[in-house]
């Protein structure tokens, strides 16, 4: 059971360090759980963050010049945890005229309390630059094991609620009858099922067979829950967006259904049926101004592949068939992603050419059998593309030169390490950037600074990029031994977290093939 005293700052210092120290997942998840169980519920949800190298606050807007001058690190422990989290949330908080000399004395004031490990704690936290290899995975093992349940009933709660922290805490506090209230309610939104990568569609029937293939469309992934006349849209990453797409909200409000939770695409189109450019889509659903005048320009379209929950019925462990029967019965076909069952590949191959025909990405094999697996990438679906393609993270970012100067041009290129944690650098790219993606990069990624010099600006790991690329091959200029050949940028993606960027053994797969 958690003990009644406060977890110290220092301990979590102290096991942060442990974590970073060692390689072994085992080892990671064993000092974490030990952590976890000397934490009072109310501290868990924070100390989860602390440990996976994240902030509750998620923007506090402390930068990296903000850390430069800082008092001397005390000699005497009496942080805690949940006062630590008390003063980060009145430094977040912070706004208006002066905030940011106030801010900053609340800085001063916060690491004038905290000893020198405490302090780099601290430093890692706010500046994003914690890599200590205790990504969700990790994390959800060792809420398991401190509170001595299933994996999978934590892995399930997780996936419903969108967040390890409060799981951690009713599962501590309660055991497994804390994990059994997470369930899907409509209005809060779940992680969505992911595709992992094939390489073509022989390498997908290989796996699947037979098969629903599905049109992967070039948009942003939404989440739709409708409770009566409630109509709430979400990302990918789980953020609000429903006030951005007022015409998805009438679509949705027209379906004849009283309760219902959608996954689908949001896009962009022209008269045709063609896709818009990328960016006119992510325009739509990163603004907030002007929303009446942006739908006029470029009005979204919704398209629906799956239901996870209709009329008060909860489909996320039904077969894939069974969901798509339960889609139709309420979306019509002209709202729904094309899709074709088959066991043919030749079959399935030419509905390839029909998706990349119109515009598109390519298309998605999914198992005519599998459950909605929430928040997970496995081989229920797969996505075959005519290309290479990555979703990588920005590492740092070279000064352009001739007509490129002044811009952040060339780009340093990671894959996440799902074991040690961080990112494993792939290479570097200029090629494919327009000149508005030029001004945009730049801009993001000089808010992501941690350093810089006249030549290059390292940032913060959290931009993703999609990147196409002609192959992989061997290379001893990088740490995974391995370089992209011929890199270039389709795509900057803020929609998506750095964590569900691909990792290094997809890249190692490519290689081998």
């Amino acid at each position: 059971m958690p003990h009644n005293a406060s977890v110290l700052l220092a301990r979590v210092a102290a096991t942060s360090a442990e974590v970073a120290a060692t390689t072994a997942r085992s080892a990671k998840v064993a000092l974490i759980a030990a952590c976890l169980r000397e934490a009072s519920p109310p501290e868990v949800p924070a100390l989860v963050s602390y440990l996976a190298g994240d902030l509750p606050q998620r923007r506090t807007g402390v930068g990296w010049a903000s850390l430069r001058e800082l008092p001397a690190p005390t000699d005497d422990v009496s942080l805690t945890v949940l006062e630590v989290d008390s003063r980060l949330t009145a430094i977040a908080d912070v706004a208006g005229q002066g905030s940011q000399a106030r801010r900053g004395q609340l800085v001063a004031d916060l690491f004038g309390r905290a000893t020198a490990p405490e302090q780099e704690l601290l430093r890692g936290l706010l500046t994003g630059e914690l890599r200590q290899g205790a990504l969700e995975g990790v994390m959800v093992d060792a809420v398991a094991k401190a509170a001595g349940v299933p994996l999978a009933d934590v892995r399930r709660a997780a996936m419903l609620r969108g967040a390890v922290g409060p799981v951690a805490q009713a599962a501590l506090a309660s055991g497994a009858d804390g994990l059994a209230q997470f369930r899907l309610e409509v209005g809060r939104p779940v992680q969505p099922m992911l595709a992992s990568p094939a390489s073509d569609i022989a390498d997908a029937f290989g796996k699947v067979s037979p098969a629903a293939v599905e049109w992967k469309l070039d948009g942003i992934r939404i989440q739709v829950h409708r409770d009566g006349d409630d109509v709430g849209i979400f990302t990918r990453s789980l953020d609000d967006i429903t006030g951005r797409l007022p015409e998805v909200v009438e679509q949705v409000r027209a379906l004849q259904a009283r309760s219902i939770v959608l996954d689908g695409e949001a896009l962009a189109l022209y008269d045709d049926g063609r896709p818009r450019p990328f960016q006119q889509t992510g325009s739509r659903t990163s603004s907030r101004v002007d929303v009446g005048r942006a739908r006029q320009v470029a009005p979204v379209s919704p398209f629906f592949f799956d239901v996870l929950h209709l009329d008060g019925a909860d489909l996320l462990g039904a077969a894939g068939d069974e969901r798509f029967t339960a889609l139709s019965s309420v979306v019509s076909e002209g709202t729904r992603v094309p899709r074709l069952v088959t066991a043919s590949e030749t079959e399935a191959a030419a509905f390839l050419d029909q998706s990349i025909g119109m515009g598109h990405e390519g298309v998605v094999v999914k198992s005519l059998d599998v459950a909605y697996e929430a928040g997970r990438r496995g081989t229920g679906w797969l996505k075959v593309k005519p290309r290479h393609t990555l979703d990588l993270v920005v590492l740092a970012a070279e000064w352009g030169h001739g007509r490129r100067r002044g811009w952040l041009s060339n780009l340093h290129l990671g894959a996440r390490d799902p074991v040690g944690g961080g990112f494993v650098m792939l290479g570097k790219t200029f090629k494919g950037l327009t000149d508005a993606m030029l001004t945009w990069q730049t801009e993001r990624l000089l808010e992501l600074a941690v350093d810089r010099n006249d030549w290059v600006v390292q940032v913060r790991p959290e931009l993703v990029v999609e990147i196409a690329f002609d192959g992989v091959q061997t290379s001893t200029r990088y740490p995974g031994g391995m370089a992209l050949r011929f890199a270039r940028v389709l795509r900057h993606r803020p929609d998506k977290r750095p964590d569900e960027a691909d990792d290094i053994e997809s890249v190692r797969a490519i290689h081998q093939r």
